[in-house]
């Protein structure tokens, strides 16, 4: 089995200008290595990431090219492992930035929040404990994983068509994601590795760490889609990203009916009232410069 290390200077967008780290066959296992989204440099709770971290967030290893992949498939990545590479794990509060502050995008009079530090320690019992106030169980995946836009680069920052950092905890082991081509090579890259998550990230950093993931891919010729699509052993899911954020809703909902429709050959309304009774609905996060919702559905209802 293959191991894919980083390159530096890491890549801060999603596109098809950096240089390929590697190239990758359909089917074949690799293992990829992730570093945490201040690339590692907030170690200490007095570490301030405007001091130490740099200007940009969540630093990708790639881009794979994955051969046979080309502008119109689908490449479905098989995330057949996450493993936690260190015991500790580094949360923040970062002024301007989050769901509950003003920000760059939502501009008000009032004072920035507190910059901040929380290190989480692993415990014997395997969960993340802040000091002795509280711990969380682990539930690892990762929070960026995309291909290249067909012209522009993407902020590594920026979840949108291609993926990109989406923040949805479905993008875990046992689980495949679907994402569009739109450039030969697909030019595939992840990053952002998480313990866990509150649904939403509502201060727009999770529990962050470094991380090991094992993939394969799959390419499906002349299969496109418009927007990332998640399939585990019990529900197939659609994740829309924008602003507002009853935009993303109504785009991940109009993915999952469209999907059913397709590929399910079920009629048009009455997709729509199944999604309307038996949908699911969560969202991923409020924080980016888009916001990422995910429609679920059980797979009960495809047999």
């Amino acid at each position: 089995m293959r191991e894919i290390h980083p390159v530096q200077p890491y890549p801060y967008t999603f596109g098809k200008y950096h240089e390929p780290i590697a190239q990758v066959k359909p089917g074949e296992t690799v293992v990829l290595y992730t570093e945490d989204c201040f690339e590692g440099r907030v170690k200490l709770e007095t570490d301030l990431p405007s001091q130490v971290a740099g200007h940009y967030l969540n630093p990708q290893t790639g881009p794979l090219y994955v051969e046979g992949a080309e502008a119109g498939d689908m490449l479905m990545v098989h995330i057949d492992d996450i493993e936690l590479t260190r015991d500790w794990a580094v949360s923040a509060q970062i002024p301007y930035f989050g769901g509950l502050t003003a920000t760059t995008l939502t501009a008000t009079l009032q004072d920035p929040l507190p910059e901040k530090v929380w290190i989480y320690r692993k415990q014997s019992d395997g969960r993340f404990a802040y000091s002795d106030r509280f711990a969380i169980t682990p539930h690892p995946f990762m929070g960026t994983m995309g291909t290249a836009p067909d012209l522009e680069a993407l902020s590594a920052l920026t979840p949108f068509t291609h993926g990109g950092n989406m923040d949805v905890p479905d993008v875990k082991s046992g689980n495949i994601v679907c994402l569009p081509v739109k450039v030969d090579g697909a030019y595939f890259s992840t990053g952002d590795c998480h313990v866990a998550q509150g649904e939403g990230e509502a201060c727009g950093v999770a529990l962050e760490i470094s991380g090991k993931v094992t993939l394969s891919f799959e390419v499906v010729k002349r299969h496109p889609i418009a927007w990332p699509r998640i399939i585990s052993p019990s529900e197939i899911m659609t994740v829309g990203s924008a602003r507002p954020m009853e935009d993303a809703a109504r785009i991940a909902y109009s993915e999952l009916i469209q999907w059913l429709i397709r590929e399910y050959h079920f009629d048009k309304w009455d997709a729509y009232q199944l999604a309307s009774q038996a949908g699911k609905l969560y969202v991923g996060n409020m924080v980016d410069t888009y916001y990422s919702l995910v429609a679920k559905l059980s797979r009960n209802f495809l047999e």
